[in-house]
């Protein structure tokens, strides 16, 4: 196995830049659906039951659990023997993220005016999918430098981070305190069995499937589980050489990423990407839910993330990106706009049981990550692709 290192490192670049098309070809196949004479079938085959949920249900609940899985890996290995390893790494990412999700959050409570219904939907638009945007970014080929890649990478990390901490602070409602109870037990088990060097893989797997149980139980989004599972699956450190072979995290890492990127998040794109757009005229597509989405993630995400990084090399906080001019970091922060899958996941929780606002809130998140999509790309593809040497942190 190898090292996540720089050739891991593009193996996990390709294979979020293939799950990202396959993402964006599933968008769109959701939204031809929607709005053809295939839309009833659409939605029936979405609510049909399948045991005790339906199949959109399942999709949402228990095969997303999985994606929450796959990005609490890329955290703890990222943090702990990545690219995020030291706080000089670390910074720059943080500071960017942080910035990027706090003024979409400012935009979107702006332009809703202080609504109360409304301000529920605050962390819509806080969101990068990673996938999408490095599927975006793969399509300019080499004109993208690799410290791009990476380091729209590591932003988009930490934003999962953020948005996984929103969602459990924000979004949960009631908590039924005997089954919080059962998954802080579950989860405290499965930290001291790696503690004392249990390293099977499937001893953890079968503990994560009862950790997701409890959480589900607890009125947590269940989703949750596969992050703090994530957080107690051992990771054998092999700085500067190949992956230990006895490595849980890095064995589960690799084996769950096709599955999450060819499969899971297309079908969620699928599943929940499908807006009917017939009846939508401009009152629609400008009321104050969809607006301050869509100027959320276009204008917040930019403005956030731009600065944050000229900010941080202007008083020597960090180093720009190595090889990348300003122009292609504004570009990348543009690409951060682009907050599909895990805004549409946020969206369906800050809404439940107002399909209207929920409605609202996917075309804003559509419209959002469109524009932040194509801008990105344009300026991405016309900006000149002339290294530059890196520029250091200013001295005090």
């Amino acid at each position: 196995m190898a090292k996540i290192g720089k050739s891991a490192l593009r193996r996990f670049l390709d294979s979020e830049a293939t799950g990202g098309l396959l993402l964006i070809a599933a968008a769109a196949l959701a939204l031809a659906a929607a709005n053809s004479g295939l839309a009833k079938s659409y939605h029936d085959l979405l609510d049909a039951a399948a045991g005790p949920l339906t199949i959109h249900q399942w999709i949402n609940d228990a095969l997303m659990a999985l994606f929450f899985l796959l990005v609490g890996l890329e955290i703890k290995r990222e943090f702990l023997d990545g690219n995020l390893a030291t706080w000089e790494r670390r910074l720059l990412p943080l500071i960017a993220a942080a910035a990027g999700m706090a003024m979409p959050a400012l935009v979107f409570l702006a332009v809703t005016g202080g609504d109360p219904l409304l301000a529920r939907g605050w962390a819509i638009p806080a969101a990068t999918d990673i996938a999408f945007a490095i599927g975006v970014l793969a399509l300019l080929g080499s004109r993208a430098p690799a410290s791009l890649k990476l380091f729209l990478t590591t932003v988009a990390i930490a934003d999962d981070l953020g948005a996984v901490a929103i969602i459990a602070l924000f979004y949960t409602d009631t908590l039924n305190l005997a089954a919080l109870a059962a998954a802080a037990a579950i989860l405290l088990a499965l930290w001291v069995l790696g503690r004392f060097g249990v390293r099977s893989l499937w001893v953890f797997l079968a503990g994560a499937a009862m950790l997701w149980y409890a959480v589900h139980l607890s009125g947590v989004h269940a989703t949750i589980a596969g992050v703090l599972a994530a957080a107690v699956i051992p990771l054998v450190k092999s700085p500067g050489a190949q992956d230990a072979p006895h490595s849980p995290l890095h064995r589960l890492e690799q084996g769950l990423s096709p599955w999450v990127a060819y499969l899971i998040l297309p079908l969620f794109g699928f599943a929940n990407a499908g807006v009917a757009l017939g009846g939508t005229g401009a009152g629609t597509w400008l009321a104050p839910l969809p607006l301050a989405i869509a100027l959320g993630l276009f204008a917040g995400k930019q403005v956030g993330i731009f600065g944050a990084v000229r900010l941080s090399v202007r008083f020597g906080w960090a180093g720009r990106p190595r090889g990348a001019t300003w122009l292609q970091i504004y570009g990348v922060a543009l690409l951060c706009g682009i907050g599909f899958t895990m805004s549409l996941f946020i969206g369906a929780l800050a809404f439940p049981g107002r399909p209207a606002l929920a409605e609202e809130a996917r075309i804003g998140i559509l419209l959002g990550s469109f524009l932040s999509a194509v801008a990105g790309y344009l300026v991405l593809r016309l900006a000149p692709a002339r290294p530059i040497p890196i520029e250091p942190a200013a001295s005090d």
